[in-house]
């Protein structure tokens, strides 16, 4: 049996644009949809004012927003299996549970709560940091959100980060039919001359075409279907793939996972990803 694509929902609108995009993706992919609100409603049951229906008013709402958002998917394509559930977990801690046994997990941008003002909301961050699958945060414009640029974006780390990356990027690349456009960012050491371009850039700039072309080695010949594009770049990663997001409809990058309560190394290269592409964001765990 399929593992489902979970969904964390909370009725916030960037909740909505991320149920309507993993609807796609699980048809993409051929997996159910699962659609998970995450409240600690029963604890505090005794201190909510009553509905006059017996139920609590935060269980009221908790059935209204999964129910919404599970007519919002099965109108988006009525094809896709859709299962809903309402967890008594805070919500970051129910979708990394559920995580465990999903394809991925999949949050909005921004949630509800007071702290939606944030560039990227806490619940997202928290389930990015610990979860133990792939999570994909739905984010950017018009034509990213809708998938038209026809190019899933890579951002090639090192090689205790990147394997699981790959191979995820390879898959998207594949059940989407289009590019898969690999990016390692490369800087020149700081010791050089800034204005002296003669050769000194050349060894770091090999570095990284040879290292793109060890990594992707196997998984061409595992997905000769697969169009790759290359490019070894010079400049901050986070700034480059940034930039580069904008002509993707996804943007994938790995992250190491400590051992501890700590969770994923995300650095600024995910943190920043996180905050401003312009595409949807697919964290990849490494597992060690």
């Amino acid at each position: 049996m399929s593992l489902p694509l979970v969904v964390g929902v909370d009725g916030s609108d960037s909740c909505l644009l991320a149920v309507d995009w993993a609807v796609d993706e699980a048809v993409r992919h051929g997996v159910p949809l699962r659609l998970v609100y995450g409240s600690l409603w029963e604890r505090y049951e005794g201190a909510l004012p009553g509905t006059g229906s017996g139920r609590p008013s935060e269980q009221v709402l908790a059935e209204h927003i999964v129910a919404c958002a599970a007519e919002r998917a099965e109108r988006h394509n009525p094809e896709v299996k859709v299962t809903t559930d309402i967890l008594p977990e805070d919500a970051a801690t129910a979708l990394v549970r559920e995580g465990d046994a999903a394809f991925a997990v999949v949050t909005g941008s921004r949630g509800r709560g007071r702290l939606k003002g944030l560039l990227l909301g806490s619940v997202g961050l928290a389930v990015v940091a610990r979860a133990h699958c792939p999570v994909i945060v739905v984010r950017g414009d018009r034509a990213g959100l809708t998938g038209t640029h026809g190019r899933v974006l890579l951002g090639l780390g090192d090689a205790d980060t990147g394997s699981e990356a790959l191979r995820f990027a390879f898959r998207e690349a594949d059940v989407r039919g289009c590019t898969l456009d690999v990016v390692r960012a490369w800087r020149r050491p700081a010791h050089e001359v800034s204005g002296d371009r003669t050769g000194a850039d050349q060894p770091a700039d090999a570095a990284a075409s040879a290292l793109m072309d060890a990594s992707l080695r196997d998984l061409i010949a595992e997905y000769p279907q697969v169009r790759t594009h290359r490019s070894a770049l010079e400049g901050p990663a986070s700034k480059v793939l940034v930039n580069r997001s904008a002509a993707a409809d996804l943007v994938v990058i790995g992250a190491r996972r400590r051992t501890g309560p700590f969770g994923l190394q995300l650095g600024r290269v995910g943190h920043t990803l996180l905050h401003h592409a312009q595409c949807p964001v697919v964290v990849v765990p490494q597992q060690s």
